[in-house]
């Protein structure tokens, strides 16, 4: 009792809610008002992208050329790439681990709130800069979003300069978010919550920080250097000063590769709370999901080759390169048949975040099964850059990331919002969305094995049908997400009032909260028991 009168006491002194207005926003050191910012931010960013993806389907719609010319198009699928992955993907994920990680494993905030908060605010200011390129003059970087050299850096427009120290700017912001993480994790976890007791959200995020630490400052090192080579006189990339063009790629994918996992991990982590929560079935085989996520972050060091079986590899290298490849097909594996485990004689209900999840098991599976076919170096001379690889990624990507946090939005929205979405308008949504993104990419498998190049802004007759197709799946799908912030927007204005434990089956530490949930969480550390532990 004494306690209770001491923090009534104590709170009469001190205000501890938000501030008012804009200084809110601008000087939180929040988690929930920080991992707002990056949810928000990560939707504008990806409705930008959006719109340079439908310049480029509209372009592609038929063949000839339509709307803009052959150095627009390439800047779009070079800003497209660019903004999706570091402006849309990554910083929705740790908008995810901002408003969740501190809940899921009962602390009171993030362990360094002021860094969290700069760590956001780096981000607009970087993507100002980076679509600013597109208004200089020579126009935005055109090189693709690998922006390999000596494209990017011999033949690229004057803009390229701010490309990259805006690449800088966006490491820096990931390393702060990823040091964050790790200090919150490892220090501020509830007592009686041992690592394997953590939530598998926490775990992902565990182990991404880890890979974000390890290679954001190679993508840090590799556009130096393409500085370098562009102001300074250096030949790091040029083979007429004794450089090497091959090396950037090595370069480039040592970071690139993990980065893949970077978009994917978290994803794991949320789509293993959804299922076991809409199956009212604890997840099967939770230990083997941490060392699978382990595992794959492990071998995502040594395959980053398999993006350059082209290059005139050495027939040890293509061997190791496609066998290590390979091998991720393993703990990927382990975490498709847990999840469907887990579903298996579950009291399964089908609400909007459960369909994600189940078209996130489903579809990135197909996204994982085309990998497989690139894994094969004989094969991968085909397949490679033609829009097969175009399928494949883009079913890792949108399916797979963007579905999970779509998933988790609407998951954890009453917790976020005390509000309730819109059932009927959340299905709506999902079912939009998931004719719009099979009829975009499916068809491309196969004008990719017929043979349509990348990155091309016209082609020939023979294609001309399953770009239509695309083209139509892809304004189908990109109209279903504006409708996605109509419906977040109706349920925080006008949903019903959720309950604190929102979804019947829905286990962790967040759900002990009232929703929504308060300013400040866990001001005293909650008992961790066995039943909210690693939910």
């Amino acid at each position: 009792m004494s306690e209770v009168i001491h923090a009534d006491h104590h709170d009469d002194h001190h205000d501890h809610g938000p501030d008012k207005g804009l200084a809110r926003w601008l000087f939180t050191t929040n988690h929930k008002d920080i991992g707002t910012l990056y949810l928000w931010f990560s939707f504008l960013m990806f409705l930008i992208g959006g719109v340079m993806a439908l310049v480029i389907r509209a372009e592609l719609f038929q063949p000839g050329l339509q709307f803009v010319s052959p150095e627009f198009f390439n800047q779009m699928t070079t800003n497209h790439g660019l903004i999706m992955v570091f402006g849309a993907i990554m910083p929705a994920f740790v908008g995810l681990a901002n408003w969740l990680v501190p809940m899921q494993v009962g602390a009171p905030d993030m362990a360094l709130p002021r860094m969290n908060n700069l760590s956001f605010w780096i981000l607009p200011f970087a993507f100002g800069i980076m679509i600013s390129t597109l208004f200089m003059e020579g126009g935005g970087p055109n090189f693709g979003w690998t922006f390999y050299a000596p494209l990017s850096t011999t033949y690229a427009p004057d803009s390229v300069t701010f490309f990259i120290f805006a690449v800088h700017m966006m490491g820096a912001s990931s390393i702060m978010g990823s040091i964050n993480i790790i200090a919150t994790i490892l220090n501020m976890r509830a007592p009686g919550m041992t690592l394997m007791k953590m939530p598998l959200f926490v775990w992902t995020w565990l182990i991404t920080a880890y890979l974000l630490l390890a290679v954001m400052p190679v993508l840090a090192g590799v556009v130096t250097m393409m500085l370098f080579d562009i102001h300074f006189g250096t030949s790091f990339f040029n083979a007429a000063g004794g450089g090497d063009p091959v090396m950037f790629q090595h370069i480039f994918w040592f970071f690139g590769h993990p980065e893949v996992y970077i978009m994917i991990l978290p994803a794991f982590g949320v789509i293993s709370h959804i299922i076991p929560a809409f199956s009212r079935k604890p997840l099967f085989g939770y230990d083997s999901m941490v060392y699978a996520v382990a595992s794959i972050a492990f071998l995502s060091f040594i395959v980053w080759a398999h993006h350059m079986f082209t290059v005139g590899m050495p027939l040890a290298g293509q061997l190791f390169f496609m066998y290590a490849t390979m091998l991720i097909a393993v703990p990927t594996g382990v975490k498709v048949f847990n999840w469907t485990a887990t579903m298996w004689k579950g009291s399964m209900t089908f609400e909007t975040p459960m369909l994600f999840a189940i078209a996130f098991v489903i579809l990135f599976t197909i996204g994982g099964f085309s990998g497989l076919m690139l894994a094969i170096t004989p094969a991968d001379y085909q397949y490679h850059d033609t829009y097969f690889v175009v399928a494949h990624f883009h079913y890792v990507l949108v399916p797979g990331a963007l579905f999970s946090i779509i998933a988790a939005v609407y998951f954890w929205f009453p917790k976020w919002t005390g509000k309730m979405y819109n059932e009927t308008l959340g299905k709506l949504h999902f079912w939009l969305s998931f004719i719009g993104v099979n009829v975009t990419f499916f068809p491309q498998h196969f004008s990719g094995l017929a043979g349509m190049p990348r990155r091309i802004p016209d082609y020939a007759l023979q294609f001309a049908d399953f770009n239509m197709l695309s083209s139509v799946g892809a304004f189908i799908f990109g109209f279903s997400q504006v409708f996605f912030l109509y419906v977040i927007i109706h349920g925080i204005r006008s949903g019903q009032k959720a309950s604190d434990r929102a979804w019947e089956g829905a286990r962790g530490l967040e759900w002990t909260l009232p929703s929504p949930a308060p300013y400040h969480s866990f001001t005293h550390p909650p008992q961790v028991t066995d039943e909210e532990a690693h939910a």
